[in-house]
């Protein structure tokens, strides 16, 4: 049995893949903002409790959302690289 997807039916061609695009160009820009909001504003009461006793600098929730964002940045990586690439 073939997959529908490969076959070029008109189920590959609709929103989609469109939408799938855009979905992962999305995350790398929300986990920045996420790491800048976290960074300017704070992260509150509970980020000293998780923060507690570790000690290290690489420590919280602004690295973490910083390194999600850098995890996410393939599609745009591919994006730049130019055209015929995919995410």
């Amino acid at each position: 049995m073939t997959d529908a997807r490969l076959a070029g039916s008109p189920a590959a061609d609709g929103p989609a893949p469109g939408l799938a695009k855009g979905l992962c160009l999305a995350a790398s820009p929300t986990f920045a903002i996420m790491a800048l909001a976290t960074a300017v504003f704070g992260g509150g009461p509970m980020d000293m409790v998780c923060a507690a006793g570790h000690g290290s600098p690489f420590g919280g929730m602004v690295p973490m959302y910083l390194l999600m964002s850098a995890f996410h940045a393939a599609p745009w990586l591919q994006l730049i690289a130019g055209p015929g690439r995919r995410c």
